[in-house]
């Protein structure tokens, strides 16, 4: 069993920067490659970026590339992300998820379906 618990989120003028954290409880955090999606107003919830078991793979979604990083710590059992010069199209509620059936991994996935446990989201609004 895994927990997920979001924080970090508020409100940030366009170009402003947020830092979203994920505080997981469970013994396979440290070997479950974790993501964060989001999900804005009227559309579907979307990939952002996620990070393989060790850290050493990342994947981000192709808007987000040079701006957000996703990191992790897992003597903390948390993973991170820096929101850097934020655009009004990043609004959304921001999801962390975990990965936690397949232990381990090279790649950490890109699709929601993989990822079998989620946090209740963290608000992000971006004002122009």
């Amino acid at each position: 069993q895994v927990q997920l618990v979001e924080s970090g989120g508020g409100l940030v003028q366009a170009g402003g920067s947020l830092r979203l954290s994920c505080a997981a409880s469970g013994r396979t955090f440290s070997n479950s490659a974790m993501g964060w999606f989001r999900q804005a107003p009227g559309k579907e919830r979307e990939f952002v970026a996620a990070i393989n078991w060790s850290g050493r793979s990342t994947s981000y979604k192709d808007s987000v590339k040079g701006r957000f990083t996703i990191s992790r710590d897992n003597a903390k059992n948390t993973v991170y992300l820096q929101m850097n010069s934020l655009k009004p199209e990043d609004t959304a509620v921001y999801y962390c998820a975990a990965d936690s059936r397949r232990q381990r991994t090279a790649v950490a996935g890109t699709s929601s379906g993989l990822y079998d446990y989620w946090g209740q989201g963290t608000q992000v609004i971006v004002s122009s």
